[in-house]
């Protein structure tokens, strides 16, 4: 039976053309790899950078986990090159991290002024941008993740700035990109064209996808930039899944590395929990990601600084062997 609730009809929506908004950031901000990048330091970098040499030499997991401001950072190529030299092997961001990647390969530009598309109901609306939920579609159907679906889409495209694409880089060297989508979180989610059943399998497929990424977690590495909660959640849940069939098969997955590297200062021993009347307890990359899944033989480290200076930071001790 169908709903009894008056719904939104989205056919009355007007969409306007990329060309008519004004972005606030284009390819000019996106670092290239021989550009000097803000200055970052920590005792421990080298430390994880050691950490990401050993899982790839046992094969092991290396995965990235990122929110859609990291993108925004002009780190892009940085990204890339690390899946090139296998420093990375499996990436997952939320919608946002999709839609930044799309309008960046197509136009070469890319986020929006909320504060001034808002209040003209313009917010989110624009044309070029809906393509991504036909391209969703279309891979859905083929039986693609979403990110998968996306990333083969820019990579065989002629957008002329496809070469800062990371979905498309992955797709090339087959290193699997999942999307992990809130309904309701992304501009997408505004356009007629969205088909909510599309969305919702091609996105927890990659949540199966990456749910099989940490089953080689043992002795690999998880990052996490900047995602406070698609982050901290998506593998929470996915290595509870990987642990409940590793203990069947008399495996164990304990003895892995897991590195957040953020905006907000963690005062005092990061690998304790804080109790709950701290406010901080609620920040969800301290307590699952450093505490509590690395309790029983893991190590956590955490890095606070501006992604465009900590992600350039940790290639950079990649590509020197971890000194």
């Amino acid at each position: 039976m169908p709903t009894r609730y008056r719904e939104f009809d989205r056919s009355r929506l007007q969409l306007l053309p990329l060309a008519e908004r004004e972005h606030d950031l284009d390819a000019s901000y996106w670092l290239s790899l021989d550009e000097p990048a803000p200055a970052f330091h920590h005792p421990d970098l080298a430390a994880v950078a050691c950490k990401l040499m050993e899982a790839k030499r046992r094969g092991a997991a290396r995965i990235l986990m990122m929110g859609a401001h990291v993108l925004r950072a002009g780190v892009s190529r940085h990204l890339i090159d690390l899946m090139a030299h296998g420093f990375i092997d499996h990436i997952a961001m939320n919608g946002a991290g999709v839609i930044h990647d799309y309008e960046l390969a197509r136009i070469g530009a890319t986020t929006e002024s909320v504060a001034r598309y808002v209040r003209s109901g313009q917010f989110g609306l624009w044309r070029e941008t809906g393509e991504i939920n036909d391209l969703v579609t279309q891979g859905a159907q083929l039986g693609l993740g979403l990110g998968e679906a996306v990333g083969q889409a820019i990579a065989s495209s002629g957008f002329p700035f496809r070469e800062l694409s990371v979905l498309a880089a992955a797709w090339e060297q087959g290193v699997p990109v999942t999307a992990h989508v809130g309904i309701g979180y992304d501009i997408l989610h505004e356009h007629p064209n969205l088909d909510g059943a599309a969305l919702g399998a091609a996105s927890y497929r990659d949540f199966l996808i990456f749910a099989a990424a940490v089953e080689r977690l043992e002795h690999g590495v998880v990052l996490n930039f900047g995602s406070a909660i698609m982050g901290p959640e998506v593998y929470l849940k996915a290595l509870a899944m990987a642990r409940n069939v590793a203990r069947q098969e008399g495996r164990e997955i304990r003895h892995f590395t897991t590195a957040v590297f953020d905006l907000i200062p963690i005062e005092g021993d990061f690998r304790r929990e804080l109790p709950k009347a701290d406010p901080g307890y609620y920040f969800r990359p301290h307590k699952t990601m450093l505490v509590r899944t690395v309790a029983d033989g893991g190590e956590s480290f955490y890095f606070c600084g501006h992604h465009r200076a900590t992600l350039p930071a940790l290639r950079s001790k990649l590509l020197e062997g971890g000194r």
